[in-house]
């Protein structure tokens, strides 16, 4: 706990604590808070977390914005299996805990966080996308102790189609980067509309070294959805009443939902680069 509070107490690169009443509020004053009004450089400390069951497209998309904006995204997943793989202190109480598709305790989570924006203070990093943090109440409450988050993206996706995605990612063995196989069709139902999403599919270079993970099975996949209505999804009843949340449901593939994500934070991709450079 106290690697959390140490790490993440403001300093000059945090933005300062200051109240937003509404959603609205919140995305609105985004675009205007991209450039410092004199055609300088653009803004580089929002501090964003995005939500949302595990598979339905979190990193995706954060990193797209964190590429956009100028700021690091903080996967925890990633952190994860970045101890996984280096075979850190952690890793065999993290490897257990994985495969059941169980949640990482609190703890575990704190000091891998706070590892990793250490690192980046020391590099001079400012502001963060969290990509799966926090996950519980418990979590939502210390980093709101701590820290000023301005906005929240909550990602939705029909549930069949979640888990015929989830089942179709890859990984490569050598690169690390992520795949998806699975090119997805659902019908209309329910009063529920249709949905396309064409597969991700590897550069040839990388396609004969495509793993599976270990817990994208169907039944650790469901068990991941339930622990998350159970445990997570009331952290997006806690952002909602702070008046951060933005709800956002994913309509297709990344053709059909980068642009209409950009639409709702009131960002124009061109304009953003644009201020940037400026």
């Amino acid at each position: 706990m106290a690697a959390l509070t140490r790490l993440m107490k403001p300093t000059s690169t945090i933005i300062t604590r200051r109240s937003l009443s509404t959603t609205t509020a919140a995305v609105s004053d985004i675009q205007s808070s991209l450039s410092d009004g004199k055609g300088g450089s653009s803004r580089t400390n929002f501090q964003w977390v995005f939500l949302g069951v595990p598979g339905v497209g979190k990193g995706t998309y954060a990193s797209r914005l964190s590429t956009l904006l100028g700021v690091p995204h903080i996967a925890t997943g990633d952190l994860v299996r970045h101890e996984l793989a280096s075979k850190g202190p952690l890793s065999n109480q993290l490897a257990e805990i994985v495969n059941q598709g169980k949640l990482v305790s609190d703890e575990i989570i704190f000091n891998l966080l706070s590892k990793r924006l250490e690192a980046g203070e020391a590099k001079g990093e400012s502001g963060f996308i969290l990509d799966g943090f926090p996950r519980t109440i418990r979590q939502a409450e210390i980093l709101n102790e701590v820290t000023e988050i301005d906005l929240v993206v909550n990602l939705k996706l029909r549930e069949d189609v979640l888990v015929e995605k989830c089942l179709g990612r890859r990984i490569c063995s050598e690169c690390g980067k992520g795949f998806n196989v699975a090119s997805i069709n659902a019908k209309a139902e329910n009063g529920r509309p249709g949905m396309s999403m064409a597969p991700l599919l590897p550069p040839s270079h990388c396609s004969s070294k495509l793993v599976t993970r270990a817990d994208d099975t169907e039944e650790v996949v469901k068990e991941r959805l339930r622990i998350y209505q159970e445990k997570s999804q009331p952290v997006e009843g806690f952002y909602r009443d702070l008046g951060k949340l933005m709800e956002f449901d994913l309509p297709g593939g990344i053709p059909e939902s980068w642009p209409k994500l950009l639409e709702a934070l009131n960002l124009d991709e061109y304009e953003v680069k644009r201020s940037a450079v400026a």
